[in-house]
């Protein structure tokens, strides 16, 4: 296992990270418990989650996962980079989501409670709350950093100058602030080349990719069709809006003799910006198949075939668009 700063930050993280979002929902949590402990083995140290994934209001399911696969012992907790976010509705009542100061309170107290922890490395906002002002969120933080309860702060799905304006907000209150941005981007969504991916290397914010194959477009999908297998009317409806590029890359894949889901991997890692892609394997073969994608080199006539096949924005704003 390769690993990186997080940012301009002192803490190194493995260069992918073991995403959660399938414990409960997809898997089971025995195998969800031999997923983790295979990814310590591994040299898996960085583990992302929510207080929402289990997809059941208020229960956080993914997270209590997690919190029993920690009381199992053995330096579990010790030898994870813990992340989790916050935003989502957790409850029905007024102030059980998004990021005021009550809500940021009462939502790390769960998580740490729901995951068994005295502390969470990475707290991320899940998303933008543009109704509470930066002042009022980062006395939150600073607040719960005090207390010994989180070590570092990231956002998701941030917009470029959401992260400007927290950094620039935080520095005059001499603090650290955002030191990640969890963002979707992958080969077919490449939008935050245009102003996140500049915003973040900055301020020397990490970024880490979720939806690295799209919601599965990337993962040999045509093979998947053609052997019958079912995918979602979402999927389906992806491909059939993206099928010419998705054909011109499965054959490239099978040019270079490497899987699909492993190339859209490693083309991340390919980009200057990016600290560790989010992998959101349900069982133990798909988490061991994937450390594949760090091993590939791709040569200077992939790499350009590729920007072919999903062209992106045109680089960085503004001359993507202007002169």
């Amino acid at each position: 296992m390769q690993y990186v700063h997080l940012g301009r930050s002192g803490l190194l993280v493995s260069r992918l990270c073991l995403g959660t979002m399938n414990f409960g929902p997809e898997t089971e949590e025995a195998e969800s418990f031999a997923v983790m402990d295979r990814a310590l083995e591994l040299g898996f140290n960085f583990f992302d989650t929510a207080n929402v994934y289990g997809w059941k209001r208020g229960e956080g399911i993914t997270e209590q996962i997690v919190g029993r696969w920690f009381a199992q012992g053995g330096g579990r907790r010790e030898k994870v980079v813990l992340a989790t976010k916050l935003y989502g509705q957790m409850g029905d009542w007024p102030n059980e989501s998004r990021c005021s100061a009550l809500h940021i309170k009462r939502a790390c107290e769960s998580s740490l409670k729901r995951m068994q922890t005295d502390y969470i490395d990475l707290y991320q906002m899940h998303h933008i709350d543009r109704n509470t002002p930066w002042e009022e969120v980062w006395q939150a933080m600073e607040q719960l950093y005090r207390e010994g309860k989180i070590l570092y702060v990231g956002s998701s799905n941030f917009a470029g100058w959401h992260i400007t304006q927290a950094n620039e907000i935080a520095r005059s209150r001499h603090f650290m602030g955002l030191v990640s941005e969890q963002s979707v981007y992958n080969l077919n969504n490449r939008m935050v080349e245009l102003e996140v991916l500049p915003a973040c290397q900055g301020y020397g914010v990490g970024v880490i990719p979720w939806s690295p194959l799209a919601g599965g477009l990337l993962g040999g999908i045509l093979k998947g069709v053609q052997e019958g297998r079912r995918a979602s009317e979402r999927i389906q409806n992806a491909l059939q809006q993206h099928r010419a590029k998705i054909e011109a890359y499965e054959n490239l894949c099978a040019e270079i003799r490497e899987e699909p889901a492993h190339v859209a991997i490693a083309w991340l890692l390919h980009q200057p910006a990016v600290t560790a892609p989010i992998i959101g394997p349900r069982n133990i073969p798909q988490l061991e198949g994937i450390l594949r994608s760090m091993e590939i080199q791709f040569a200077e006539e992939t790499l350009k075939t590729l920007d072919t096949i999903f062209p992106g924005p045109g680089g960085t704003a503004p001359e993507a668009y202007a002169w």
